[in-house]
């Protein structure tokens, strides 16, 4: 198989994307998705680095029920939203690699 410009000109290329890739990475740190479980009872905020940025619990459902029903809800919660932003994160990076599935790239 031969390359327009050689093995070269395709390493470069595959370098130039990957530095496409890693600045948007960067610039995803700052976009966030938020996640909410228990009728939104508790809501978390996760930023594209997949960092819990903050969470919010409603003041009644500390009132209502017991510690372990908190507790789970706050995991439902920010295993949700780990996810929203696995997701936002990967449809990002496919847009700038027009959806090659390249090891170690992504």
């Amino acid at each position: 198989m031969k390359f327009r410009g050689g093995m070269s000109e395709l390493m470069r290329q595959a370098s130039r994307l990957q530095r496409k890739v890693a600045t948007r990475k960067d610039e995803l740190k700052a976009e966030t998705v938020e996640a909410s479980a228990g009728n939104d009872q508790v809501k978390v905020v996760i930023n594209g680095a997949h960092e819990l940025v903050s969470i919010t619990i409603a003041p009644e459902l500390l009132k209502q029920e017991d510690l372990s029903m908190v507790q789970d809800l706050i995991v439902a919660a920010v295993n949700a939203g780990i996810a929203k932003s696995t997701e936002m994160v990967e449809a990002e990076i496919e847009k700038v690699t027009g959806g090659l599935q390249i090891p170690g790239l992504v």
